[in-house]
């Protein structure tokens, strides 16, 4: 009978391994327990809520955070005005974003050095927040939905990564083929580049369209008109207006059940503004991870 030539695992290794799955799967609990317990939350009676009885599964199964929350037409408005100011946002951005990181990326493009260091610039210094407001409002800009489209629309961690993937992905002979038979810039760059590009659009339009969805700040200081707000500052008033004032209420039980309802109030609105993240990320995240190991090697 042959001997088998396989090598055998040092005991070392085994540990070692075992040791690496146990500090994973303790990670793993540590991160995902979070979100089942909002979820679990949202689904429970208030009184369970209120009561800590909630750990893993949903205690008296209950949809009224839900039925509050999307019962309020200031819910809808607010979603309706992030999917907008998320779609076309990212749109800008991207576009904005590809117009600068592409001809950075040619080392025929005359000054780019100079651009660079002055782009880097803005990463480590700002103007502060009183300069930012007036420029925003010398243009014009105040409570307006620009406000919240045109000031933060490109970032450079974004351009970076969009630089590097050109630099690393479009070889300059393949512009020098395209010239030769007579392709323009902009030709090569909608035909040829674009469709190459896939993996960097993917990583780029999930970055624009996450930190659109969960900004507010701006909003709150440039927006007065509540038929602008996005969804988060909709959802920061609801949370503040359920706010619970001990010194108005004198019955114990009415105060518990206000309580639960805000506790409630808050799993509920968590699940219901995170459901268009999670719905996107599935249908980005095989081009997500490509794009992000691309753009990430330095060029």
């Amino acid at each position: 009978m042959a001997k088998s030539n396989a090598i055998k695992e040092p005991l070392s290794d085994k540990v070692l391994l075992t040791f690496i799955y146990i500090v994973l799967i303790i990670i793993l609990a540590a991160v995902l327990y979070p979100l089942i317990y909002i979820v679990s939350s949202s689904f429970s009676s208030p009184q369970a809520v209120v009561s800590g009885r909630v750990w893993l599964f949903p205690v008296e199964l209950s949809l009224k955070g839900y039925t509050a929350v999307l019962s309020n037409p200031r819910i809808w408005s607010g979603y309706s005005n992030s999917i907008f100011y998320m779609c076309v946002g990212t749109l800008i951005s991207v576009f904005l974003t590809f117009a600068l990181a592409y001809p950075l990326s040619k080392k025929t493009f005359y000054g780019r050095s100079s651009i660079m260091y002055l782009i880097i610039v803005t990463m480590i210094f700002s103007g502060g927040l009183i300069p930012y407001y007036l420029t925003v409002k010398s243009l014009g800009m105040i409570d307006t939905r620009w406000a919240l489209l045109l000031p933060q629309a490109i970032a450079v961690w974004q351009v970076f990564i969009a630089k590097t993937f050109f630099q690393e992905s479009i070889p300059d002979e393949l512009n020098e083929a395209a010239e030769m038979d007579g392709c323009s810039d902009i030709r090569f760059l909608w035909s040829i580049v674009l469709p190459l590009s896939k993996p960097v659009v993917a990583v780029l339009a999930l970055m624009y369209a996450v930190t659109a969805w969960n900004a507010y700040f701006d909003a709150l200081i440039f927006l007065k008109n509540v038929n602008l707000y996005p969804l988060q500052l909709i959802l920061r008033e609801i949370l503040i207006q359920n706010s619970v004032d001990n010194s108005m209420m004198v019955d114990v039980r009415t105060m518990e059940a206000r309580q639960g309802m805000k506790d409630l109030l808050k799993f509920s609105l968590i699940v219901v503004s995170s459901l268009p993240v999670l719905i996107i990320y599935p249908f980005v995240q095989k081009h997500f991870v490509k794009g992000v190991m691309i753009g990430s090697l330095k060029g």
